[in-house]
């Protein structure tokens, strides 16, 4: 897979899947736009490491949950594409960064509804519409879902909502955005080990009863995503479009 002169951009890649899927990229050829919220350092990090592939890479404050900066946001992205690549437009958008709330239905605010809209489902919205016009031609769009948008796991109702309206946006979107030859597609991880789920996971007999739940008998780690979305933005996945590809090892089937 070949990624020579295309440029990514993956929100919320100081670290977890999106610094997996980053890599993935750098390691395929594309040049990579980190995004972080509050992790500077980490990010910095990571720019490091796509750097010692012999890739280039910066990094760009974005809270997707704050549309009101997107405006200020596409501005410095236009800057910092037209200073570092001499282009006004990239390839790749991989709409990854996230937030988890584990509450039922009974216990769950409208502060956490609120949140978790905000940062899956309002943000990549609004992030995507905005960015669209500097998105390459016949690039490709990449959207994170859940496998909790197709089984249930008590606890996760908000935000699993939230990912299954990513779902019914990515078809529409694909629908959209075809006659510029993009793609947009989701991918749907399983139970994956992150420091987002580190905490779930340490629970006394959940990594156990999760693995037991799995098909090939083991919790995810981030490589086990990277290299999908990766597939999906290279040239051998050019005719998958408007899918959602769930990557969970099989759980709960």
């Amino acid at each position: 897979m070949n990624h020579q002169n295309k440029i990514a951009l993956v929100t919320g890649s100081s670290r977890g899947l999106g610094k997996n899927i980053a890599q993935h990229l750098a390691r395929a050829g594309a040049d990579v736009i980190i995004t972080y919220r509050t992790g500077k350092e980490e990010a910095e990090q990571v720019v490091s490491e796509i750097r010692a592939l012999g890739r280039k890479a910066i990094t760009l404050q974005l809270d997707v949950a704050d549309t009101a900066g997107f405006a200020e946001f596409g501005e410095t992205l236009k800057s910092s594409l037209a200073t570092t690549w001499q282009r006004e437009d990239f390839d790749f958008l991989i709409n990854n960064a996230g937030i988890g709330i584990n509450k039922s239905i009974a216990d769950t605010t409208e502060d956490d509804f609120d949140q978790l809209m905000n940062v899956h489902f309002k943000g990549v919205y609004f992030l995507t519409q905005k960015l669209l016009p500097i998105i390459k031609d016949g690039g490709r769009i990449v959207n994170t879902s859940s496998g909790l948008a197709r089984f249930s796991n008590p606890g996760y109702s908000a935000y699993a909502s939230m990912k299954g309206a990513i779902e019914v946006f990515t078809r529409y979107l694909a629908s959209e955005v075809g006659k510029r030859q993009i793609t947009a597609n989701v991918v749907a991880p399983g139970i994956i080990e992150t420091d987002f789920t580190g905490g779930a996971l340490a629970r006394e007999g959940m990594r156990e009863m999760m693995a037991s739940q799995i098909a090939l008998g083991r919790v995810g780690v981030p490589d086990d995503i990277g290299g999908v979305v990766n597939f999906l933005c290279s040239e051998a996945g050019r005719w998958v479009n408007a899918q959602r590809l769930e990557a969970s090892g099989g759980m709960k089937i």
